[in-house]
């Protein structure tokens, strides 16, 4: 059968065509104007929904965030800036980036002062869900930004703004940094941060697109270099952007992957009958399952290891507590934490003792030093040598009626420094200080 493409073009063009229902861009310019100011009304409004935002975190509320980040009015200054971009208007994106700070700045202060003033200080799921950006995260806000603004520039706009504001979720963000800032906890601040920059970005970004493909006109007629060079800019702060976000993403497909792996290796593996396995955790290179009835035999153990490299569990290892019955579990699982308990009070009492060698080799070292130093000196009495903040530190008396010099000084840490084999010492007499350090 012989397809007729001019055909299918034309049913295509006739179904995903966009500009009949194109609104008039000078209303679509004014209604973004008139969105990015944050003066009386929208400022409280802002505030409102930074302290409503904040309150649901704080209680673990979805609704209560979700209310907020619909009457937010953030996305307006953002709008403004893809839009600024996309028509050439410089005094467009002068507006917008000032009171995109504006409102940046008071959302962040409002938010810690919240936090700095509420009893609960404890990070709720809700408000660590805000912390770690992904790649996900950039996609939610290109095709959030991106539904919104064919909202914004067509006459069928629907229901698609609220839609938008609580798909890419713009108050959220500044409030976790808030939080982050109140508590002084700075990967809280600065993941948040993040996060509301790739919202930022990329709603910006998918708006300059979008006003680009409804073919909005240009408000300053500039030259080709200015455009190429605006492009670079546009397209090296999204590629920036993206890099932290796909590096966190990674790491996540990993674990996500090593998680399924594990699941994978304790079903096929430790599988049998009148065996129930209570729970495998892995936690660092150490896979932990924990099993009750049956017992499963050393032999199946071994073999389990053997095979643990065919699931990318090469580098890990396995520890299996198991037992007849809860109880003896239970005892089982206390045994092995006291067995872990006591390796940790071993190492801190080996640790401890070197420590002590350490410090009983110094004290002979330093009463040697000592005795060695009056025949050295004749212009010395006595020579006390110890350990000042972790510095070596030399207290001379000098004869008396001696005055020492300060060359006669020198000589004194520059011997002390070799004979204690340390890169510096400080020399304190009672008429002179000196440090000495190679």
């Amino acid at each position: 059968m012989k397809i007729n493409y001019r055909y299918v073009r034309k049913t295509l063009v006739k179904y995903f065509n966009l500009m009949p229902a194109k609104e008039e861009e000078q209303s679509v310019i004014d209604q973004v104007k008139g969105a990015i100011v944050f003066r009386g009304t929208n400022l409280w409004i802002l505030m409102f929904a930074i302290l409503i935002a904040s309150l649901g975190l704080n209680v673990n509320s979805t609704a209560v965030i979700i209310g907020a980040m619909l009457i937010s009015p953030l996305m307006g200054p953002i709008i403004g800036m893809g839009l600024s971009v996309g028509i050439s208007d410089l005094e467009l994106l002068k507006q917008s980036l000032k009171n995109y700070g504006v409102a940046t700045l008071i959302s962040v202060v409002t938010a810690t002062v919240y936090f700095l003033l509420s009893p609960l200080s404890e990070a709720q799921s809700e408000l660590l869900a805000r912390t770690s950006p992904t790649l996900y995260d950039v996609m939610i806000a290109f095709f959030g930004g991106a539904a919104g603004v064919l909202a914004l520039t067509t006459k069928s706009k629907g229901q698609v703004i609220p839609g938008v504001a609580i798909a890419t979720a713009l108050m959220p963000p500044l409030c976790t940094a808030g939080y982050g800032l109140a508590t002084a906890q700075w990967p809280y601040f600065f993941g948040a941060f993040y996060l509301f920059f790739i919202n930022t970005v990329f709603i910006a970004t998918s708006t300059f697109l979008g006003v680009k493909l409804m073919r909005f006109h240009s408000v300053q007629n500039l030259d080709s270099e200015a455009v190429r060079r605006g492009r670079k800019v546009v397209y090296s702060l999204v590629l920036l952007t993206m890099i932290p976000a796909a590096i966190l993403t990674v790491n996540i497909v990993r674990e996500n992957m090593q998680e399924n792996s594990k699941k994978q290796f304790v079903k096929a593996e430790f599988d049998q009958s009148g065996t129930h396995i209570l729970s495998s955790q892995l936690k660092g290179d150490t896979l932990r399952v924990v099993a009750v009835g049956k017992e499963i035999t050393e032999a199946r153990i071994a073999e389990a290891r053997a095979r643990m490299q065919f699931y990318g569990l090469e580098d890990v290892a396995l520890v299996v507590i198991q037992a007849e019955n809860t109880e003896d579990l239970a005892l089982a699982t206390t045994l092995s934490t006291a067995e872990h308990a006591n390796a940790v009070l071993s190492q801190q009492v080996s640790d401890l003792q070197h420590q002590l060698a350490a410090v009983a080799a110094f004290d002979t070292l330093s009463t040697n030093v000592s005795k060695e130093a009056v025949p050295l000196f004749p212009e010395v009495k006595t020579v006390t040598v110890g350990k000042m903040g972790g510095v070596l530190t030399a207290v001379v008396t000098p004869q008396e009626g001696v005055r020492l010099e300060k060359e006669t000084v020198k000589r004194i840490g520059e011997w002390l420094r070799v004979r204690m084999n340390d890169g510096k010492v400080d020399v304190i007499v009672r008429n002179l200080s000196l440090t000495v350090e190679n």
